[in-house]
């Protein structure tokens, strides 16, 4: 009896558990530490294994081996999806290089110099700008940080490749450990098997909103986008097509930042006819193409208000890069739905 004060949160078991939860906490930070450098690969893996779940279960029921399935899976989205995506990327930088070279050398400040001399009205308001702005020379070292990044991300092959391979073996453990990784997670999360459910299936829709919705509307509004660039002869209309599909991942911004300016500018440099057609086919196609497939494709699966998406893809690009696409909707999901377990918690202990 003597010896039952040793255990309460004052006594030597008390400490114990206190140093040991310090120790845990900073073991957890620093393996966090270890991984943030492959947190673009594992996000990856996490956001192709989830959409590609029923497809791979398809293959399980017919292979009847998940090793063979999990292989077999792991070269069908090589060959249709990362293979074609990373060729993609690199001649859009290519094309984002020679862009940065030809605003470096001033091709782009030559044509708005012939451009102002058209314009008298224009120019006096770039005059009246350019007393508190420099224009000429914040955009060419704008163009040189771009560049130099750009060509350090492209010349950056090894890094680039070892990100790839560790995506694909992840994936590949993913496919066939799925249910054993799922379990080891419920057991480390302190909910019960239905709030476990709850919140796991929140954001598996989570991911497939930001994953099947968001990027596959974004690529459609490039893909207009760039067929409207192409057809009306605008300089560069592949990176232009890319830039609208990266801008329409953002909601609330969507793709007029790119097709508007572009129509100005074909507009102002006397292409009546074409700035009319890019506005038409933009404001009818382009900008209201995503009213129509994201309800479609996402459904409810993303219960978010506008205001919270917006916050949480471009809070979580800040933070975390373009992991933060993903990883940004999926912490607001997981909070919103952890804050509704404490609250039915509570509601619970109070009528209890």
């Amino acid at each position: 009896m003597a010896s039952e004060p040793l255990t309460g949160v004052g006594g030597k078991t008390g400490w114990k558990n206190v140093t040991l939860f310090l120790i845990t906490a900073c073991v957890i930070v620093i393996c966090g530490l270890i991984v943030f450098p492959f947190l673009t690969a594992s996000v990856g893996a996490i956001v192709l294994a989830v959409v590609t779940q029923r497809p791979y279960d398809w293959l399980v029921r017919k292979l009847r081996k998940p090793t063979l399935a999990a292989a077999v899976a792991l070269l069908l989205v090589t060959l249709s999806i990362i293979g074609p995506g990373f060729m993609l990327i690199r001649e859009l930088g290519k094309q984002t290089l020679a862009a940065a070279s030809l605003v470096r050398d001033g091709v782009p400040q030559r044509k708005l110099a012939e451009l102002v001399t058209q314009h008298p009205r224009i120019a006096s308001r770039l005059e009246a700008a350019a007393v508190e702005i420099d224009l000429e020379q914040a955009t060419q070292k704008s163009a040189s940080y771009l560049g130099a990044r750009l060509a350090g991300i492209l010349g950056n092959s090894v890094g680039s490749l070892v990100q790839l391979v560790l995506m694909l073996f992840v994936l590949f453990f993913l496919y066939r450990d799925r249910t054993l990784a799922l379990s080891a997670l419920r057991s480390l999360l302190p909910l019960t098997d239905s709030e476990t459910d709850r919140l796991l299936e929140r954001i598996t829709g989570t991911i497939y909103a930001t994953a099947l919705g968001r990027f596959a509307v974004a690529t459609v509004q490039g893909c207009l986008a760039g067929l409207a660039f192409w057809v009306l002869r605008v300089p560069a209309a592949g990176l232009w097509a890319a830039v609208t599909a990266l801008l329409a991942l953002v909601p609330a911004f969507g793709a007029f930042l790119v097709w508007v300016p572009i129509a100005i500018y074909l507009l102002l440099t006397g292409h009546w006819v074409k700035a009319a057609l890019l506005a038409g086919w933009g404001g009818m196609a382009v900008s209201t193409i995503d009213n129509f497939l994201y309800p479609i494709l996402v459904g409810s699966r993303l219960q978010q208000h506008t205001v919270a998406i917006l916050l949480s893809v471009l809070g979580g690009i800040a933070v975390f890069g373009p992991s933060g696409v993903i990883l940004g909707p999926i912490f607001f999901t997981a909070a919103k739905t952890l804050l509704e377990i404490w609250k039915e918690r509570t509601a619970g202990e109070e009528y209890s």
